[in-house]
């Protein structure tokens, strides 16, 4: 499998994230599973299969960190602010408004709070580019032109 790039910051919420689940929402989930199990004909709990569904979730989301935790690569500046990176601040301006975003991994992304996936458009087309470049970005609100005026 290849390596998953995360920001330091990333990482260390997934395994908070991880630990939380572990230690306290799957034990909870079993207890739930347990006290509808009590509750007699299986057939008929909904609360059984809500609990049943509610530990699958659980799981399922303990399985997908354990692999991306053993396949993550932390991300380390190597170009000072020369370069745009993952984990780098970008300071751009499109039609005379300026804005800035974090570069992030693809599970760090969270559009609403300014953090971009390097996968994403406007992620993809900062990648590599230093201050002064300008890129053209094709985002579902139509082609839109970023100059980069900081790298931090």
């Amino acid at each position: 499998m290849k390596k998953i790039q995360l920001t330091q910051e990333g990482f260390e919420k997934l395994q908070k994230e991880y630990q939380d689940l572990k230690e306290r929402k799957r034990p909870a989930a079993v207890e739930r599973l347990q006290k509808a199990r009590a509750m007699g004909d299986l057939s008929e709990n909904s609360e059984y299969s809500a609990a049943k569904e509610g530990l699958a979730l659980v799981e399922g989301r303990i399985l997908e960190l354990e692999t991306i935790l053993k396949n993550v690569e932390i991300t380390n500046y190597h170009t000072h602010g020369q370069m745009v990176e993952i984990g780098n601040t970008v300071e751009v301006e499109h039609e005379g408004e300026k804005s800035q975003f974090l570069i992030v991994g693809e599970f760090e992304a969270d559009p609403l709070k300014q953090k971009l996936s390097q996968n994403s458009p406007i992620g993809k087309s900062l990648l590599g580019k230093k201050i002064g470049e300008v890129v053209e970005v094709q985002t579902p609100a139509g082609k839109k032109i970023y100059k980069i005026t900081n790298i931090k």
